[in-house]
C-alpha cells in the first residue's frame, strides 16, 4: 500500500522523558469524574443536594492525581463534535506557561479543533517550544483508544532478515474487558483471507484462526506466542490497537528517564492517507537491545491524543517495522462479532 507523504523542515527538539503517572490511574479519574453525578434524589431539598454534590466534588478532587487537578477539562467523547473552546493563550505563548498549563492548553486546542488549523511553522514551534514532559502527560491521559473500536490498517514489519513485498492491510475489531479481537487480512495486503479471534475470557493463552489464500485449511487453537504467529510478526495479537503504540512510547521515554541518557528529537509535519499529522523522531546513541529501536518516528493526531502512524530503525539504520492506522471508528459490537460461528466469517 502506497502513503503520501508531505514532508516538512525540521529542527532538533529538546528531550523528552515520560510522565510518572499510571496511565490507569488516568483511565479511573476519567471513570470517576463520570460517574459523579447525583441527579435524580426525589424530594430533596435546595440546600441537601447542593451539600451532596459539594460533598462529591470534594472526594473526586481529593482522589485525583496530583497530574490532573489541573487538567479537569474531561475529554469530550472522540467520535462526537467538540464543544470545547479553543484556548485564548496564542500558541507562539504556550512555551511559557507551567507544564500543567501547557498539557491544558494542548487538550483544548486538540478537542476545540484550534491545533489542526494551525501551519505547519506553527506546528513545528509550538512543539519545539514546549516543556519535555508535555506531550507524554498528554499521550499518557489520553484516551488513547476506545473502549469497543474497529480500525483499519497497514502494516509491515522485517521477519528474520526479510522485508515484505507488500504490506499486510488489516480489519481489525477489538472490544476490552474483557479484551477480544477480531482481525481479517483484506484482499490488496500480504496474507489475504486470513483470519484471527482472540478473546482473553475463554482462551487467555491462545487464538484462533485459519490461513488464507490457497492454503486455506480447517482453523486451529495456537498459542499467541508460537511459531505460528510469530512467523507474520514479532508481534502477539494483544498489541493490535492504537493503545500499544501510546504505552510503548510512554515505556521508551521512562527508559530515557532512568538511564540519563539523551534523546535526539526532531519534528516535522507529515500527510499520511491524506491525514496531517506532526511527526517526532526519537534516536537514543545505544539503540538494540537496550531500547526497542535506534530511532523511531511518532505521527501524532492532531485531532485524538493518540499517534497513527509510527515507523522503527534497528542499529543499522534498516526500517523494521512500518504501521499505519488508515482509519479508526468507535462501534459496539454483540457476542456474535467474536464468535467464529458468525456466518460473516470463514472459520
Amino acid at each position: 500500500m502506497k502513503h503520501r507523504l508531505d514532508v516538512r523542515p525540521h529542527r532538533p527538539l529538546s528531550p523528552t522523558h515520560a510522565d510518572r503517572d499510571s496511565p490507569r490511574a488516568a483511565a479511573l479519574v476519567e471513570g470517576s469524574t463520570r460517574r459523579g453525578a447525583f441527579s435524580g434524589v426525589a424530594g430533596c431539598k435546595r440546600r441537601l443536594r447542593g451539600a451532596l454534590l459539594a460533598g462529591a466534588a470534594l472526594v473526586s478532587l481529593v482522589a485525583m492525581p496530583a497530574a490532573f487537578a489541573q487538567n479537569d477539562d474531561r475529554p469530550p467523547p472522540l467520535d462526537t463534535a467538540s464543544a470545547v473552546k479553543a484556548p485564548a493563550t496564542p500558541p507562539a505563548q504556550v512555551g511559557k506557561l507551567t507544564l500543567d498549563q501547557q498539557v491544558k492548553w494542548l487538550r483544548a486546542a486538540q478537542q476545540s479543533g484550534a491545533l489542526e488549523k494551525l501551519d505547519d511553522q506553527q506546528l513545528v514551534a509550538l512543539f519545539q517550544s514546549l516543556d519535555p514532559l508535555t506531550l507524554p502527560r498528554y499521550i499518557q491521559a489520553g484516551p488513547n483508544g476506545y473502549p469497543s473500536y474497529e480500525f483499519t490498517m497497514s502494516r509491515s514489519e522485517r521477519i528474520r532478515g526479510q522485508w515484505p513485498d507488500k504490506p499486510d492491510h488489516m480489519l481489525v475489531r477489538v472490544t476490552r474487558e474483557p479484551l477480544r479481537i477480531y482481525a481479517k487480512w483484506l484482499p490488496d495486503g500480504a496474507h489475504a483471507g486470513q483470519e484471527i479471534i482472540y478473546d482473553e475470557s475463554k482462551r487467555s493463552d491462545k487464538m484462533y484462526g485459519h490461513l488464507g489464500g490457497i492454503m486455506n485449511v480447517m482453523p486451529l487453537w495456537t498459542s499467541l506466542d508460537g511459531a505460528l504467529a510469530r512467523s507474520q510478526s514479532n508481534h502477539a495479537v494483544r498489541d493490535l490497537g492504537t493503545e500499544y503504540i501510546a504505552a510503548q512510547y510512554l515505556a521508551e521515554g521512562k527508559k530515557y528517564a532512568k538511564t540519563g541518557l539523551p534523546r535526539s528529537v526532531q519534528i516535522e509535519v507529515k500527510t499520511i492517507d491524506d491525514v496531517r499529522v506532526v511527526a517526532f523522531t526519537f534516536e537514543t546513541p545505544t539503540g538494540q537491545p537496550e531500547f526497542y529501536a535506534k530511532k523511531e518516528t511518532l505521527g501524532l493526531d492532531l485531532r485524538h491524543p493518540y499517534f497513527r502512524s509510527v515507523e522503527s530503525y534497528d542499529n543499522d539504520g534498516k526500517l523494521f517495522e512500518r504501521i499505519v492506522f488508515e482509519s479508526i471508528t468507535p462501534k459496539s459490537f454483540d457476542d456474535a462479532t467474536f464468535d467464529p460461528k458468525n456466518s460473516a466469517y470463514k472459520f
